[in-house]
């Protein structure tokens, strides 16, 4: 007899399709501390987010974050309302992520809220897992004025841990962690030191100016490893302990707020414990997110050894292209489809093209479309993304 496919319990799923959820919020505004950490931890080298007198000097004035920022002041790397339902023993990777950006800067003081809904999915049979849910949730950023600062629309990727494990793709495909030569690291370093060079003033490129086809400055950012992941992870500051609070839409009896969403043993959080010990709830030593800093772990959902967060990956891009629109430009418009995690011991380069430009776009102001593409030292595509930037005349 051929062995049973195995199925998604997806009974506490459909009811809740295009309903407003719960969720975390933060207690405390965003510092200039939170903002040089998320800077830092992005690997972002734009003075604007950390140097106090570089930015006085600035038409901001002062400190603003990166606009990648919401994600780090939301809860739970912005996948909130993409992971909603018990589904039993399952696991959760990044799929993707799409963001409208509104022009309002946040400052340090600022505080961030988020409304957020359960948009919909859909199961596809895929080689790394078998039946597969792909799901969708959005977020709505607003600062403490009311002032709308971001929208994002998250995938989640819900699978049978045990089925990925079994069929151990990664396992496969991987083979051992890359070991850099000198001469390798050195070229690396090279690349990485020319981008970092490449706008430090915000200087933006003019409208008039730029042409289709032309190339943006390529960056690295590498090799991933063990601390690098950590650095991440401890830039979302929900993840240190006592944050935030729990918030429920009004009205809804069921909002999914802090339910368990199926983890396997081990990844889960001990939401009791945690009220004496941060370890309880901490995501690196008790979670969902241990597999991205523990190789064992990591094999235990299927993903061979430890690797990057999405939301990380997301930000990097909205970073990427912000860098290069200047002071007087901004990012309105990402979507970013994530295709491979940054494995530890590998790189990720960014190449991208400006593909279209439009002087009198729906936001009002000129735009140009540009095709980014993150890849491996192996050529692997991590993430494919699209963009509108907003650039002065």
């Amino acid at each position: 007899m051929s062995e049973k496919t195995p199925e998604l319990d997806l009974s506490d799923v459909d009811h809740r399709v295009g309903k407003p959820v719960g969720g975390g919020q933060l207690w405390d505004p965003c510092s200039s501390s939170d903002i040089r950490r998320w800077a830092m931890a992005m690997d972002y080298p734009n003075p604007l987010h950390w140097d106090e007198e570089f930015a006085r000097e600035s038409r901001y004035g002062g400190i603003v974050a990166p606009q990648s920022i919401a994600v780090g002041l939301d809860y739970g790397h912005g996948a909130q309302p993409a992971c909603v339902g018990h589904i039993p023993d399952s696991h959760l990777i990044f799929g993707g992520e799409e963001w409208w950006f509104y022009g309002c800067p946040v400052r340090p003081g600022d505080k961030l809220f988020q409304e957020r809904r359960f948009h919909d999915y859909k199961v596809a049979e895929t080689k790394f897992a078998g039946p597969t849910m792909f799901s969708r949730g959005d977020t709505t950023h607003t600062n403490q004025h009311g002032v709308l600062v971001a929208r994002e629309r998250s995938t989640a990727i819900r699978y049978l841990f045990e089925e990925a494990r079994k069929r151990g793709m990664y396992e496969n495909q991987l083979g051992e962690v890359k070991r850099w030569t000198e001469t390798e690291l050195a070229e690396v370093g090279r690349v990485r030191h020319e981008w970092l060079m490449s706008n430090r003033l915000g200087v933006s490129p003019r409208f008039e100016e730029v042409k289709v086809g032309d190339t943006l400055p390529r960056r690295v950012i590498g090799p991933h490893s063990i601390a690098s992941f950590t650095t991440e992870y401890r830039a979302f500051l929900f993840n240190i302990w006592g944050t935030f609070h729990w918030t429920a839409p009004p009205g809804l009896e069921d909002p999914w707020i802090n339910q368990d969403p199926g983890w396997g043993p081990g990844f889960g959080f001990d939401e009791e414990g945690a009220r004496i010990d941060p370890r309880k709830r901490d995501g690196l030593y008790v979670g969902p997110s241990r597999g991205h800093i523990d190789g064992d772990k990591a094999s235990e959902v299927g993903m061979a050894r430890a690797y990057g967060y999405g939301a990380t990956m997301g930000a990097w891009c909205t970073d990427y292209l912000a860098y290069w629109a200047g002071h007087d430009g901004m990012v309105r418009h990402s979507k970013a489809n994530f295709r491979l995690p940054a494995f530890e011991g590998d790189v990720t380069y960014f190449d991208a093209e400006v593909v279209g430009k439009e002087a009198s776009s729906a936001w009002g102001v000129p735009l140009v479309q540009v095709k980014l593409r993150l890849t491996d030292q192996n050529g692997g595509v991590l993430v494919d993304c699209t963009a509108e930037i907003e650039l002065p005349f």
